[in-house]
């Protein structure tokens, strides 16, 4: 009976390769920047994205650093909320509690 790849989680696959897109960087590359061995590299990282194994998490966090997003990125299903947490990450501190208030007066 031939092996079958089993989806692990889609999310995480499916977050790590829009920020690896988004910062431009091929995956062997994120790779070895994030602490891979330049010839398991592409390999790995193509299967963290496919979703068929899951990053550990000290290395998830490792793969937020090189991508300069926050770990929680790659974690969250919702599209939307994605974004927002791209958006406070990105912000100056000042406009990241004026985003935090704008949120918490959105709940009623």
């Amino acid at each position: 009976m031939p092996a079958r790849s089993k989806i692990i989680n889609s999310t995480i696959g499916r977050r790590l390769r829009q920020a690896r897109e988004r910062a431009g960087l091929p995956q062997d590359r994120l790779g070895v920047l994030a602490g891979l061995e330049e010839s398991s590299s592409s390999a790995r990282m193509s299967r963290y994205e496919g979703g068929v194994h899951e990053p550990p998490m000290k290395f998830a966090e490792a793969l937020a650093k090189v991508l300069g997003v926050p770990v929680a990125f790659f974690y969250c299903n919702d599209d939307r909320l994605a974004e927002i947490i791209l958006a406070y990450s990105a912000a100056p501190e000042a406009k990241r509690q004026t985003l935090l208030e704008s949120a918490r007066s959105l709940v009623v």
